[in-house]
């Protein structure tokens, strides 16, 4: 990580039948018997399942009320069975959107112009607008829904600020809905709901398989609501016979939504009604779905419709060799060498494959929290083709597929288990990465300068030109060849972060180091104000976290050099584990780190003992010049490497490191340092792995 088959009850029967008018309410529901789904690991002949939207807690949590669904090639609503999509029912249009029969703020029904007046008024809260259009009364009529929400509690709370927000009286809908009965035709259910709506409820004809039809009166939050319009009905429809719809029955209620809010055109949109275990596949053949919500990507295989905690769940499920192709393409360049490009397949393939049923409903999610996963947009031929050459090769260990962690860059030497999570087993330990390096390949060097004015920055060595003599200290001097040259913050250019400076030609500057540009091998991040990690550590740290940080120390290093034990004021900050330590400390690239203080530097006495001096504490600063002045703004120390910097009154931090990621398992930009030093795949893999063996599973 840079960082299935499910058992179902057959479907029987197909669906029929559509309304034409944009104004009907209608459900298209399926009624079939109860299933679970088992999610299990997957093997390198079957589908992998990938989570893309769904709320299971703390191990993974992305929501959106409503997905939109695209294929050029249309799409069609049906089950995987037997390892095969097998379709109910092609959708009429190319373009649909989906959601879950859960709980749902009803913002107001009226015309198009109090909707769209609605619906943007709720688009400045966080509480989304979605608008549909149905028939009541005789005419139609545009219905403003907010959320949806997991429980009628949560829903409730937002009525108030809703109606706040839009100046209507809001109300909370739910899942119950009450069922007239079925009918041998849709047009006779439609002369029933007709019916019904035309008396002021909201009726919906209901496709069942078997050729049966139904109609469900009302979308009630809980069964007092729910009995209260049954009451209504009976006096005004007294001839109806209502029976309760079952809370866990399976089906997809179409309605018609306007796009008032992003100007788009009326879209049909199917509500997934049921329970946790209620599910629907979407296939769109050979062209791949593209989910609008998650950035327009476009995904080989199927995508699952189904609800987790209350909430919409889309799960993509699709071939794993396919899923590598997007994978290894998301995680490395495909410009690379060929045995480095096979080397993260068969990584790749071995951490998916090892992830079991990890996220209940899954085997793995679509970020880095598993493995980079973007769809056909990552792909490439040098990657279909090393993932082709690869097939079915896993690492294993005793028999075992490996959990083949890998990050970006190590650094240089790849952590040991003990540095990052705090285990990993007998196939993981901390060994060279040399070519890690390669990284940094045509990258620019900059130089890190002290301006007259006592600040210090960062300039591209393109921007520099080096002056005749040195300071007092030994130190070069340079200026800069144009006119309002940036100095910035870090080595590295940050458009979204505002330059420390401009300085001008012939201004001098003291060179304090040189040293390389940003990027995954070498970094700079900072300076971070006390108050700035202060705030950074909470939440990650077990213990307590100090009012305020003086000074900063790393304390304990492991078999690598990264970091075990960071000591604020003298005190461990305590985390669950080292690699905590990234997000702990304003989040760093790796753990393979030193730290140096803009307002304190660390004198080492001849008894061994250590002193933290204050800038403020007399201190004097260097002019470009090479003169002292006592101005109190600040001093240079140099190191024994002649690497200075600027102590001055303001204490704030530097992090110096290596490495991008957790840096334990395969290095990405070491694997393609080695390839291109000729190792094949397999040489690649044993020197990260230990004491595995490369098979084909």
């Amino acid at each position: 990580m840079s960082e299935k088959a499910l058992n179902q009850s057959t479907i029987f029967g197909t669906w029929a039948g559509r309304a034409k008018r944009a104004t009907a309410a209608i459900v298209l529901a399926v009624v079939c018997l109860p299933w679970s789904p088992t999610v299990h690991a997957a093997t390198a002949q079957e589908d992998i399942r990938v989570v893309i939207f769904a709320d299971l807690g703390s191990k993974y949590k992305a929501t959106v009320p409503a997905v939109t669904l695209k294929s050029s090639g249309g799409l069609s609503v049906g089950q995987n069975s037997g390892g095969s999509f097998q379709s109910w029912t092609g959708l009429p249009d190319s373009t649909a959107r989906f959601s879950v029969d859960s709980y749902r703020v009803k913002v107001l029904e009226g015309n198009e112009a109090a909707a769209i007046k609605a619906a943007q008024a709720l688009q400045k809260t966080n509480d989304k607008p979605m608008v549909f259009i149905g028939s009541k009364n005789g005419s139609s009529v545009y219905q403003v829904y907010a959320g949806i929400y997991a429980t009628e509690q949560v829903a409730q709370a937002a009525v108030q600020r809703i109606s706040t927000a839009t100046g209507a009286q809001a109300e909370v809908t739910g899942n119950k809905h009450w069922s007239t009965g079925n009918y041998g035709s849709e047009q006779e259910a439609n002369l029933v709901r007709t019916t019904i709506a035309a008396a002021g409820f909201d009726a919906f004809t209901v496709i069942q398989s078997r050729g049966q039809y139904a109609v469900w009166v009302g979308e009630e939050s809980n069964d007092s609501k729910l009995s209260a319009l049954k009451t209504e009905l009976e006096s005004k429809q007294p001839r109806l016979t209502l029976s309760k719809v079952n809370a866990t029955q399976t089906g997809l209620i179409v309605r018609q939504e306007a796009g008032v809010t992003t100007g788009s055109q009326v879209m049909t949109h199917y509500v997934l009604s049921g329970s946790d275990n209620s599910k629907v596949m979407v296939n769109g053949g050979s062209d791949g779905i593209q989910v609008i919500e998650r950035s327009q990507r476009t995904y080989r295989g199927d995508m699952e419709i189904g609800m987790t905690s209350g909430q919409l769940a889309l799960v993509n499920e699709v071939p794993l060799e396919q899923y590598l192709y997007s994978v290894v393409g998301a995680e490395v360049y495909s410009s690379w060498s060929a045995e480095a490009l096979k080397a993260q397949a068969v990584a790749a393939r071995s951490y998916a494959l090892a992830q079991g049923n990890r996220f209940q409903i899954g085997n793995v999610v679509d970020g880095t929290l598993s493995q980079a996963y973007n769809g056909k947009g990552s792909e490439h031929a040098n990657v279909s083709e090393a993932v082709d050459a690869t097939a079915g090769e896993v690492i294993k260990s005793g028999g075992k597929v490996v959990e083949a962690v890998f990050s970006s860059n190590a650094g240089g030497v790849t952590a040991d288990a003990s540095e990052v999570w705090n285990s990993g087993g007998e196939s993981f330990a901390s060994v060279d990465s040399s070519g890690d390096t390669s990284a940094q390949k045509g990258a620019q060097e900059w130089y890190h300068v002290l301006l007259s004015s006592g600040k210090t920055g960062y300039i591209r060595e393109d921007n520099v030109k080096e002056l005749e003599g040195v300071t007092e200290a030994g130190l070069d001097k340079v200026t800069v060849t144009a006119e309002n040259t940036n100095v910035r913050s870090i080595p590295q250019i940050q458009s979204t972060v505002a330059a420390v400076a401009k300085v001008q030609p012939g201004e001098e500057m003291i060179v304090l180091e040189k040293v390389p540009q940003s990027g995954d091998y070498a970094w700079v991040r900072g300076p971070f104000t006390a108050a700035q990690l202060v705030k950074s550590l909470q939440g990650k740290v077990t213990g307590t976290i100090p009012s305020s940080i003086d000074h900063l120390d790393v304390t304990k290093r492991g078999p690598s050099g990264r970091v075990l034990e960071v000591e604020a004021n003298g005190s461990p900050l305590k985390v669950k584990y080292p690699d905590m330590y990234r997000s702990a400390m304003g989040g760093l690239p790796s753990t393979l780190f030193d730290i140096a203080s803009t307002g304190s530097y660390t004198v080492l006495g001849a008894d061994g003992a250590t002193t933290h001096v204050n800038g403020a504490q007399g201190t004097t600063i260097l002019s470009a010049s090479g003169s002292s002045t006592s101005s109190g703004n600040g001093v240079i120390v140099m190191n024994e490497d002649r690497h200075a910097r600027v102590i001055d009154k303001t204490q704030s931090f530097i992090f110096t490191g290596k490495g991008n990621g957790h840096g334990l398992g395969l290095s990405q930009w070491g694997a393609n340092g080695l390839a291109d030093q000729g190792y094949d795949y397999k040489r690649i893999l044993q020197h990260y792995y230990k004491n595995v063996d490369i098979v084909k599973d």
